[in-house]
């Protein structure tokens, strides 16, 4: 991995909460300035949910907006729309993780993967990703994870193939990890109820984790963020703070250590609040920019 242009201004030490706003706009500013990563690609617009079909200039309007600001871009889904996400990002001159979705529905899961090969054949793909949680959300088994994981390694054998799950399940699954071209640990101290002071130490601690069962592959942080507003999960408390604080040692770590990390995410989503998206209230406040595309930070890019 090449070193992004530019240096995050040092944090060590500094305690963000007693940093006045200027301050903390210069800090947040170094940091995107230099260039983060990776970024989620935040679909969906108000009223929109999973299902919806997407268009393309939908995509392209959200993705000029993180353009200057990251050098990959992970997209989720190759179905309904979210297929132009890796092609639009790709036209703008950006990596792309791409994604495909599966779940319990056998036939939607083909469509997945066969747009996924597609578009990895079509040179629209870096790394591949078959799957997001299944094995967490327990909609596949083991087995059938790793059928669907073979199949796109034997159908793009120049690419990296690999499967995105908490970081935790690489311990448990080795034929998973085993299988993987590269590893894509989701990490999240917020969902386990940890205090922010603690946080990035616990993340760090999940990257070094899924590192030693890794066997010497590539791991990538495929998701971490800490949300701006909607509550706390046991000690873990949402506010624009402590994700600004969350965000900052994060970048400031990644850069030092030279660690892969795609930030969750872009956009607020509106959609995540649903009961069967299971994230309660906290679910729609993940982005840096929010669902009207107005960054949350205002100032930190002027």
């Amino acid at each position: 991995m090449s070193k992004r242009e530019g240096k995050i201004l040092s944090l060590t030490g500094i305690d963000i909460s007693q940093l006045n706003q200027e301050q903390l706009q210069e800090y947040f500013k170094s940091c995107l300035d230099s260039g983060i990563h990776g970024i989620g690609y935040s679909a969906y617009r108000e009223g929109q949910e999973p299902g919806d079909q997407l268009d393309i200039q939908q995509i392209r309007e959200r993705m000029v907006i993180l353009k200057p600001h990251t050098q990959w871009i992970r997209s989720f889904s190759c179905c309904l729309g979210n297929e132009f996400v890796p092609v639009v990002a790709k036209e703008m001159g950006l990596k792309t993780l791409v994604g495909a979705w599966l779940g319990d529905n056998l036939e939607k899961n083909e469509l997945e993967i066969e747009g996924l090969i597609k578009l990895a054949k079509q040179g629209y793909v870096d790394i591949c990703a078959v799957g997001n949680e299944v094995l967490y959300r327990d909609d596949l088994s083991e087995e059938q994870l790793l059928e669907y994981i073979a199949r796109v390694k034997a159908e793009v054998p120049n690419l990296p193939v690999g499967y995105v799950d908490a970081y935790y399940e690489f311990e448990d699954r080795p034929a998973v990890t085993e299988i993987c071209d590269v590893v894509l640990a989701n990490c999240y101290p917020f969902w386990e109820g940890c205090a922010l002071p603690y946080a990035t130490l616990y993340m760090q601690d999940m990257y070094r984790r899924v590192k030693r069962v890794a066997n010497g592959k590539r791991v990538i942080i495929s998701e971490t963020g800490w949300p701006s507003a909607g509550g706390a999960h046991y000690g873990a408390e949402a506010g624009r703070e402590g994700a600004l604080n969350y965000f900052l040692r994060a970048m400031e770590w990644a850069e030092k250590e030279d660690i892969e990390m795609f930030y969750f995410s872009s956009f607020d989503e509106a959609w995540k609040t649903a009961s069967e998206a299971g994230e309660g209230a906290v679910g729609a406040h993940w982005g840096l920019w929010d669902q009207e595309e107005t960054f949350k930070y205002e100032g930190a890019l002027d």
